[in-house]
């Protein structure tokens, strides 16, 4: 997953850009892996996870210069006009209020802050990550995600990001697209991976029987065949950029 998700890492940072000794708040952090490409970089980072483990595992990497904290990114725990930039990987579009975060993400950046943030673009443009749901959704097994509901393609539209943005009082909002590549070895490691990054999805899978599960693995198979190269599979996916100041 470090490397699948490089490509969006290196994004990242080159939106901020931060400058040697800069604060750097990295929300929903995560193991890390944006957190210490800043801080190889100089600056001083913030890295934070709403979940105590992630912040645990973030923090076993070692990374010197680095004040490692459990927090909510719609109730931020610092004061206002504290940091330098702000960075965040695949969160704003899993929280209940992303325009809230987002004001929250305003409210501790000083003057002339800056921001940068990754979320997915449209489920249709993100084969790697659509080769179950759909096919659980068409057996009723898994509800389709409702309008304006968190999930993983929720911000996928330029418009709507460029919106929320503009209306927590950020300027020279820009939205740009950086391509992914999920490389699997087998069929085997792409369903391990893939469903571990999601919990419903995870507890549907190992609530079935074994011919369901079977039938359903089938399905999900033949979505990805397309992007077969050899042995494994190499499958495209697009992250959104937004930066903002």
């Amino acid at each position: 997953m470090t490397a699948f998700g490089a490509p969006v890492a290196e994004a990242l940072v080159a939106g901020l850009p931060a400058s040697f000794g800069d604060t750097v708040l990295d929300l929903a952090a995560g193991t890390g892996d944006v957190t210490e490409a800043l801080a190889n970089n100089g600056a001083r980072v913030i890295s934070t996870d709403v979940s105590p483990v992630m912040v645990e595992a973030a923090r076993r990497r070692g990374i010197s210069g680095v004040d490692h904290r459990v927090m909510d990114m719609q109730a931020i725990e610092l004061p206002d006009s504290s940091v330098d930039a702000v960075v965040s990987r695949y969160a704003y579009m899993l929280v209940p209020d992303p325009a809230l975060a987002l004001r929250e993400t305003r409210r501790v950046l000083r003057p002339g802050g800056r921001l940068a943030f990754a979320t997915w673009a449209p489920a249709k443009r993100n084969p790697w990550a659509t080769a179950y749901g759909p096919v659980l959704i068409e057996r009723g097994l898994l509800e389709a995600p409702k309008p304006d509901e968190p999930g993983q393609f929720s911000l996928g539209e330029p418009a709507r990001l460029e919106e929320l943005v503009r209306g927590a009082g950020f300027d020279h909002v820009s939205v740009n697209e950086v391509p992914v590549v999920f490389r699997a070895e087998s069929w085997a490691e792409y369903r391990r991976i893939v469903s571990s990054l999601a919990a419903s999805m995870r507890q549907v899978l190992e609530a079935l029987d074994d011919a369901a599960r079977a039938e359903v693995d089938e399905a999900a198979k033949a979505r990805i065949e397309p992007f077969r190269s050899g042995e494994g599979y190499e499958l495209p996916g697009l992250t959104l950029v937004t930066t903002a100041s």
